[in-house]
């Protein structure tokens, strides 16, 4: 199983952001120091883009205020576990499938999740976010596509520029043509698909994109 993005289209430009950043809210930013020190720089580069992103998705289709906090948790704490050696991504979350097991990165949502409740998180809308940004969210959970389609669009990707154009005026158009895209990708180059990607895959599949 691929942690990867799927290209659909190189970007050759850079959407502006609307939203500042959730970082620099006192509400936020200890949940970011806390991440900071769990992953590496790079990574925390990545995460500090997808939860601007992630805000302005949800600003673009009108997200309540409830809604866009629970956002931009979720996109800040989405990657907490993704530098975690095996060990403790088993030890967080314990593999339930076989593609868990031979790929331990798929594990990395669930063990987030884990993290995210041990740090005192309650809100399902969060701990949805971050557990099925791996493996893809169902389809109307607003929340967790925003932070989806975020995810694998983030300018740092230097991909999907069009999708990311998408999600602002359409949003859950924007998640099922990623996440049907990157089936397509994976299975086209005869790489495992995790099961729970192949089932909200099969619910959207026959819809329009």
């Amino acid at each position: 199983m691929s942690d990867a993005p799927t290209p659909i289209q190189p970007a050759a430009r850079q959407a502006p952001f609307v939203a500042p950043g959730p970082c620099q809210r006192a509400s936020i930013a200890p949940y970011c120091a806390r991440v900071r020190a769990m992953v590496t720089e790079e990574r925390f580069q990545h995460i500090l883009r997808v939860a601007a992103l992630a805000e302005t998705i949800g600003i673009a289709n009108g997200f309540s205020r409830g809604e866009l906090r629970a956002t931009s948790l979720a996109a800040v704490l989405h990657d907490v576990a993704r530098d975690l050696d095996e060990a403790k991504l088993f030890a967080l979350a314990p593999p339930q499938h076989a593609i868990e097991s031979e790929h331990p990165l798929a594990l990395h949502g669930r063990a987030g999740r884990a993290i995210a409740v041990a740090w005192g998180i309650t809100d399902e809308r969060v701990l949805d976010a971050i557990e099925h940004h791996v493996s893809g969210p169902r389809p109307g959970d607003r929340v967790a596509m925003a932070v989806y389609v975020a995810d694998v669009t983030e300018p740092g990707r230097g991909v999907n520029l069009d999708l990311r154009e998408l999600a602002m005026r359409d949003l859950p158009r924007a998640y099922k043509r990623a996440l049907v895209s990157k089936v397509r990708y994976l299975q086209s180059h005869g790489k495992a698909v995790h099961p729970r990607t192949l089932k909200v895959h099969d619910e959207i599949s026959s819809q329009s994109t």
